[in-house]
């Protein structure tokens, strides 16, 4: 039965207008089109596998991650390293399943949940998650936004509104083709890691302390300040859109829809995106290491990115190392960081779109009605408070609990179809696997609402 409705959904003729029901794969366009090398060897075939680990990782980096880490650092030096580790383990378990899922159904984690359900209850939840997405554009406008005013002294206002314009970038993208939009997100990480690492060398951190922050320790649980600090962390770094977008993006790879073939899929792309997410794991690192080594026992009030902005050129803080560059810097991974988010948080709205109500639009226009709403909440705080009360940054934050909210809609269903033989075939979780993301699904679900209860309990 599957089967028949993956090919019903191939063979689907399509209207041809703006707007269209969707019945084949997601992100049709880019669906089994990169090439890949026939009898080339390991490394020639990782290389070819590799990019959509990239475009998933950017999740785990984005602008809501960086005031959460820093200011752990900042106020408990290098304790809740362990957190970060243990965190980004667990994202490697969700995203191999929910690539597994992509490749062995032919199907995103969108459409899976779409044929398991009704058409109002698909509806239901692609509402969830289309506002889990503007939520996560939110955190991009802050962040563009913030570095705008930073590297340019731009009004903050003006600066939301210019983020508007990112559509540009999506409609030259689309012209360049899905590959090379690999690369320009690749080429952004980089730019990322290589400016925080720079920033953590200079600050001579303590290794020795580095080292003993990867171990767990009962502190953690027992200070409440430093818990609520560790789910934010947790909570953060698993995020709901990337489950949908990597089931659908790693079906870009021309390789054999047969066994054999979707056998050789997997392996390359569990070896892709584990180190992508190492790659996030070690900027994460870098984040709460600068923290730690900057800031601890001098600063703790970071609330917003221009105090972490103001703190880098501040000799009284940081001492001699302290210098335009190392703000201007920060500002531009900033930058950098948002534009990432910006193109995979398009490519999720998408898929989600097409693979839960069967709509399909271009992605300029998904990317500018996706835009144009999500700046209205940043506007009105904007307007209401300015720069006063931490408005925009406390907005942030909100963002991430809502993405919280969301998450269990995207990892119970992929829990549930990646355990399931009928489904899986052979591509089934093994035991290990399937207790371990429902015991994890349910511990991330308890921190989740126990960290909303923090956070509006204050």
């Amino acid at each position: 039965m599957l089967d028949n409705l993956i090919m019903r959904r191939r063979n689907a003729i399509q209207p041809p207008h703006l707007l269209r029901y969707a019945n084949g794969p997601s992100l049709e366009e880019i669906n089994n089109t990169v090439q890949l090398p026939q009898n080339a060897g390991f490394l020639k075939k990782l290389l070819a596998y590799s990019g959509p680990g990239c475009l998933v990782a950017v999740g785990y980096m984005d602008p809501g991650n960086w005031i959460t880490s820093i200011q752990g650092g900042a106020q408990y030096a290098y304790s809740l390293l362990c957190v970060i580790l243990i965190s980004n383990l667990i994202a490697m378990l969700l995203q191999s399943m929910s690539a597994k899922l992509g490749i062995a159904t032919s199907m995103d984690l969108a459409q899976a949940t779409r044929a398991a359900t009704n058409a109002p209850v698909s509806f239901a939840l692609w509402i969830l998650t289309e506002l889990a997405i503007m939520a996560t554009d939110i955190a991009e406008v802050i962040g563009g936004a913030v570095a705008l005013q930073l590297l340019f002294k731009i009004p903050l206002f003006l600066g939301v509104l210019i983020t508007v314009g990112d559509v540009l970038l999506l409609l030259l993208l689309a012209l360049v083709g899905f590959r090379k939009i690999e690369a320009i997100v690749a080429t952004l990480i980089i730019t990322i890691l290589a400016v925080f690492l720079y920033e953590v060398l200079l600050s001579n951190p303590d290794v020795g302390a580095i080292a003993a922050g990867f171990i767990p320790n009962t502190q953690i649980a027992t200070n409440q300040g430093q818990l609520l600090i560790a789910l934010g962390i947790v909570g953060a770094t698993v995020m709901p859109h990337n489950l949908y977008l990597h089931s659908s993006i790693i079906q870009a790879r021309k390789y054999e829809r047969t066994d054999k073939g979707k056998k050789e899929a997997l392996h390359f792309a569990f070896i892709d995106s584990n180190i992508q997410l190492s790659v996030a794991f070690v900027i994460n690192c870098l984040l709460l290491i600068l923290g730690a080594s900057m800031f601890y026992g001098h600063a703790t009030n970071l609330g917003r990115f221009v105090d972490l902005y103001n703190a880098l050129n501040n000799p009284e803080i940081i001492g001699i190392i302290a210098s335009p560059l190392l703000s201007t810097l920060f500002a531009v991974a900033l930058l950098a960081s948002g534009q990432n988010s910006t193109i995979t948080g398009t490519l999720s709205g998408q898929i989600v779109m097409e693979g839960f109500i069967h709509l399909k639009m271009p992605m300029w226009m998904r990317r500018l009605v996706t835009r144009i709403i999500s700046i209205i909440p940043v506007l009105v705080c904007v307007v209401l408070y300015g720069n006063q009360e931490n408005a925009v940054e406390n907005l942030l934050l909100y963002t991430q609990v809502f993405l919280s909210i969301q998450l269990p809609f995207a990892i119970i269903p992929l829990t549930i179809f990646t355990s399931s033989k009928k489904l899986m075939g052979k591509f089934v979780n093994p035991a290990w696997i399937k207790y371990s993301a429902w015991t994890i699904s349910l511990i991330l679900i308890g921190l989740n609402i126990f960290l909303i209860y923090g956070t509006f309990s204050e």
